[in-house]
């Protein structure tokens, strides 16, 4: 996520028109993101990642609390964007949906009100989020906006693992119509969908990867978004990066 929140800073400084990028990627291990402006760590969460369950981590984006255990994250990163944030979401999620309906899975944008009091980004569904009929929420978004610049951030449930999330969570996830793809075969779906849906498909998309003075850039800002509590005892609260 560092890389994303470096894409869109390196977006902001190019004096020609930037062009969008879209990243998927996985995570090493089990790992909790907190939203940007997701100002307490739960006690419970502090012992888990004590107890190496779980990383912690700082998104640059908004939102609560996501457990990256399979899944699949995406980063948009939008120069540009519509101003509108309802309109963006759409635009920058239909993508998501059109790859959802290839497959025999239809989405449709959540309608419950977003809320602060919530630990868990995959409690509820608004209008940021994609669900299945009947309600269960298979992509919950975010967002981070920098100058008309736009950085959205989705995780994907794939198969999320029951026993943690419970832990992490209290509850269980979201009961979710089985995948019949593999994660790698469904990032090869939403790939094509995306360079057909998003609202610049028409761009010639390149993959290219990063160099090494742009990793040294990245790798300067790492310890922004890694959460390491000095105590398991006491909730902590820490500042937004």
């Amino acid at each position: 996520m560092a890389i994303d929140a470096w894409l869109l800073e390196h977006s902001l400084e190019l004096e020609a028109p930037a062009a969008p990028v879209l990243r998927f990627y996985r995570w090493s291990r089990p790992t909790l993101s907190l939203g940007h402006h997701q100002q307490l760590i739960e006690p419970h969460w502090q012992r888990l990642a004590a107890q190496g369950q779980l990383e912690l981590v700082r998104r640059p984006s908004g939102g609560r609390a996501v457990l990256h255990a399979d899944e699949l994250t995406y980063a948009l990163i939008w120069p540009a964007a519509p101003s509108r944030r309802r309109q963006a979401y759409r635009l920058a999620c239909e993508w998501l949906r059109q790859g959802f309906a290839a497959i025999g899975l239809p989405l449709e944008f959540g309608s419950e009100p977003a809320t602060d009091q919530l630990a868990s980004c995959f409690e509820r569904g608004t209008a940021a989020d994609l669900i299945h009929p009947g309600g269960a929420k298979r992509i919950g978004s975010a967002q981070l906006w920098r100058r008309g610049h736009l950085l959205q951030h989705g995780s994907i449930l794939i198969d999320p693992p029951a026993e943690l999330w419970r832990q992490v969570f209290g509850a269980a996830p979201p009961e979710l119509p089985p995948l019949q793809l593999t994660s790698q075969e469904l990032e090869s779906v939403l790939r094509c969908s995306a360079e057909h849906h998003l609202p610049f498909a028409a761009v010639p998309w390149q993959s290219r990867a990063l160099d090494a003075q742009e990793w040294e850039a990245i790798s300067a800002r790492l310890d922004r978004y890694r959460l390491v509590p000095d105590s398991p005892a006491e909730p902590t609260s820490w500042p937004g990066c």
